[in-house]
């Protein structure tokens, strides 16, 4: 197993430095956020037949730009075996999936859920999605504003549910 970013301020991505240089407090805030527990996941870390890993295909896929709402998408699909961008490589790593059972499993297991809806059908995506059809490009800095302040409510969230989960294990 290997530790994945689930956060991505995009601070250093050439391609999006005519954005990025634009509001730099605003991706300095994604990416302090992005250095705290709650901003990372496990995902299996071995290659299987010399192909990329999740992490790697998660980065390098244009249609998920390392976004993790995208990700969880491809995840939701997954379990419904549905098609998606990473369908590939999250059937290489079946039997990690499997250890989950289901969807709210792995969204419940990884605490999750502040990026799914309340009966775990849809994700809570940081910005619109549009199926997969086009790539999810920030097109100005109101975007990429909406996205860091989704980002971040998600990081603290998440970091509210790993503290109250421990303080709990500790206080018992």
């Amino acid at each position: 197993m290997g530790s994945d970013a689930i956060s991505h301020s995009y601070k250093h991505h050439k391609r999006k430095q005519w954005l990025t240089r634009q509001i730099p407090e605003a991706v300095n805030e994604v990416y302090s956020a992005g250095s705290t527990i709650g901003a990372y996941i496990i995902f299996p870390n071995n290659k299987i037949d010399n192909k990329q890993t999740i992490n790697g295909a998660r980065g390098c896929n244009g249609k998920i730009d390392d976004r993790f709402d995208l990700t969880l998408e491809c995840i939701r699909r997954f379990y419904l075996e549905l098609a998606s961008p990473l369908q590939d490589v999250f059937s290489r790593y079946r039997d990690f999936f499997g250890l989950f059972r289901d969807f709210r499993g792995y969204v419940d297991f990884f605490l999750l859920q502040d990026l799914v809806t309340e009966n775990y059908t849809e994700i809570n995506f940081y910005l619109p999605f549009d199926n997969f059809i086009s790539a999810p490009n920030f097109r100005n800095v109101d975007d990429y504003l909406f996205y860091q302040k989704k980002v971040i409510d998600f990081i603290n969230k998440r970091n509210n549910k790993i503290d109250k989960m421990y303080n709990k294990e500790e206080n018992e």
